[in-house]
């Protein structure tokens, strides 16, 4: 039987936590260094920008792996790379594409290999559950953040929609917007990672809103 702890005591565990910057900060917070982040959002939302954006972040504390598997390495990712100057993180963070899951956990095994890793898409990926339980015992010692499509506000897949159950942090992505469901909310609790997107669209959104009234 484990000792319980009283509330000071609690309050003293001390946690490996990520001292998150700019846009980021306001819209999680500190977050734990570990565990599973879980983006979702409409198609054409920004999903893969946010993912991109939040993997330069997270270059400032360790080594990042992102495994594009929707994309692979076409055109559009290659602006995505430049628009968010991605090479200022030099060797932090790598790219694979087409890769299974299985390949990535033989990946993860092995010596300094990455401290977070970028899951781009869960469909496209085409996770076991087995392969998902091994990721999810990683995610102990390494934070993964999973990209889903959506129908409606749901996830595609049985799969995807139990990785949103276990996730940390559920991050709903809109109109260029992130925007913070889970466990840990920054000042603000949003991020326009796509600031004109962003813009344009919550503007008209508002004025739609509006109108309705």
């Amino acid at each position: 039987m484990k000792r319980t702890l009283s509330v000071n005591q609690v309050l003293q565990v001390r946690n490996d936590t990520l001292p998150l910057t700019g846009g980021w900060r306001e819209c999680f917070g500190e977050i734990d260094r570990t565990g599973i982040l879980f983006v979702y959002g409409p198609s054409t939302s920004g999903k893969s920008s946010a993912a991109l954006c939040l993997a330069k972040e997270l270059a400032q504390f360790g080594r990042v792996l992102y495994l594009s598997n929707e994309e692979g390495f076409r055109t559009s990712f290659q602006e995505r790379l430049r628009r968010f100057t991605a090479t200022d993180c030099g060797a932090r963070i790598q790219f694979v594409c087409h890769e299974t899951v299985g390949e990535l956990i033989e990946r993860l095994g092995k010596r300094r290999s990455a401290d977070f890793v970028v899951i781009d898409s869960v469909q496209d990926s085409k996770i076991l559950r087995s392969e998902y339980e091994n990721l999810k015992r990683l995610s102990a010692r390494k934070m993964f953040i999973f990209i889903s499509r959506v129908e409606g506000r749901q996830p595609v897949g049985r799969l995807a929609r139990q990785i949103k159950f276990d996730a940390d942090l559920k991050v709903w992505v809109e109109g260029g917007r992130v925007i913070s469901e889970g466990r840990y909310i920054g000042p603000v609790g949003h991020f326009d990672v796509l600031e004109e997107k962003a813009r344009e669209y919550w503007s008209s959104n508002l004025h739609t809103s509006d109108d309705d009234e």
